[in-house]
């Protein structure tokens, strides 16, 4: 969310973000959050007055009946009365013009950074760097659930009977392979630094509309029915909500967060046959990170947090790519967006397997994250998060790329301590 100052001394600014965006039919918020803020102060400073009057009139008053003087004390209550019952008045519409304001104000998209670039969706992101040779094998790499089952590692039938589409049950050495990719994320973002967490896994409504546009809430949250809650979808909501209304002294910053979690996503829509299987799914895990900074330490801190998540992928040997996120790709609440891709062989294509954002100070502005400065003045914090890795859609790149002519799949070094097995070798019954 914007500061309505901002958007007060330079509005033309904001439509232009909005075009930047394509989202034209966001112009016309600009003018009526202008409506709506001169309207607002008009009233604040009209209620004022009439407080500044009353107090005054009522110190009057006050000596009038020391004086004795009742009648005329009572007279001058009677001339007030209409003063009463119009600040009442004047405060219930300041109520309705604040809220409408910032509901006006929260739809109202974030400025992007001048680094991204312009383009209307994804198919206009520009990929910026390739870590690791691309490989594809001389041998034919099946679907990543065929060669789960080979292991006899996943039951998708099941998982629909008891739950429907979108859910899966891991089994034995798959099972054990999703657990160890998480445990060696851990692991390997504590020894860079970054402090472990385990969040709740449900979050209040105010948390959710600070940390995430409305857009994207109805499109991906779970709602628990009777209660004001909501199943998290990542991690990054209720971290970022952890520290609401919170005043965090400057020297605290940066906090540097890794979280896990499991991750709940209504997923609207439909996907196409290559998000089948366990690519897109309703319940999935993550290791997260999240960054709390200093404003001017939040591009420095961008950079550190995609480069882990390459420097993971990379400790496998799984080949990746990034992906600078276009202008109409962006959420509303970012200011710019980094996707990681890791190299599919069977697909001969690459595939998200993370995001890296920094969002400015929207996140803190809705949630009021402040910081309290070494000179005593108070200011928004920047918020940052990215993936470490998200299995098992993460699955799919080890196995296909760690899939061998024989149908096994080898362990890299970094990940046995974690699985207790070298590899994985096919044992289900033709």
């Amino acid at each position: 969310m914007l500061d309505i100052k901002f958007v007060r001394d330079y509005p033309e600014l904001v439509r232009e973000n909005i075009r930047k965006k394509f989202q034209d039919d966001k112009l016309p918020l600009v003018d009526k959050v202008l409506d709506l803020d001169i309207r607002n102060r008009e009233i604040k400073t009209q209620v004022e007055s009439l407080r500044a009057k009353r107090k005054t009139v009522s110190k009057e008053i006050g000596k009038l009946m020391a004086q004795g003087k009742k009648d005329e004390a009572e007279k001058i209550k009677d001339e007030m009365a209409g003063d009463a019952e119009l600040i009442d008045k004047l405060s219930y519409e300041e109520t309705l013009v604040e809220d409408e304001l910032l509901k006006t104000m929260m739809v109202i998209p974030n400025i992007i950074d001048p680094s991204v670039p312009i383009g209307k969706n994804d198919t206009e992101n520009v990929e910026l760097e390739r870590f690791g040779e691309p490989v594809v094998p001389d041998f034919e790499i099946p679907y990543h659930t065929d060669i789960m089952e080979s292991f006899c590692g996943i039951d998708l039938d099941s998982a629909r009977r008891v739950a429907g589409n979108g859910f899966y049950y891991l089994v034995g050495d798959v099972a054990r392979l999703h657990s160890g990719i998480l445990s060696y994320a851990r692991d390997f973002m504590v020894n860079r630094g970054f402090t472990y967490c385990v969040p709740p896994f449900m979050i209040r409504s105010n948390v959710v509309s600070g940390v995430m546009s409305f857009a994207e809430m109805d499109s991906m949250m779970y709602k628990i029915e009777g209660e004001d809650l909501y199943l998290i979808g990542t991690s990054e909501h209720s971290m970022i909500g952890r520290f609401i209304d919170q005043i965090l002294p400057e020297d605290s910053l940066p906090l540097a967060l890794t979280s896990y979690s499991p991750c709940f996503r209504k997923e609207k829509g439909a996907h196409g046959i290559e998000e089948r299987g366990v690519y897109r799914i309703h319940q999935f895990e993550k290791q997260e990170m999240i960054v709390i900074c200093k404003p001017e330490d939040s591009m420095m801190w961008f950079d550190r947090l995609w480069h882990n998540t390459v420097d993971f992928f990379r400790s496998m040997d799984i080949p990746v790519r990034t992906l600078e996120c276009c202008s109409g790709d962006l959420a509303d609440l970012k200011v710019k967006s980094l996707d990681v891709e890791a190299w599919s062989p069977r697909q001969k294509k690459y595939f998200e397997v993370g995001s890296c954002s920094t969002l400015g100070d929207a996140q803190a502005r809705r949630l009021r994250i402040r910081v309290n400065g070494k000179d005593g003045k108070k200011y928004f914090a920047h918020t940052l998060n990215n993936t470490v890795v998200a299995p098992p859609r993460m699955l799919i790149a080890f196995l296909e790329n760690r899939l061998q002519a024989d149908g096994s799949v080898t362990i890299p070094d970094v990940l046995k301590p974690y699985c207790g097995f070298d590899k994985l070798v096919p044992n289900k019954k033709k």
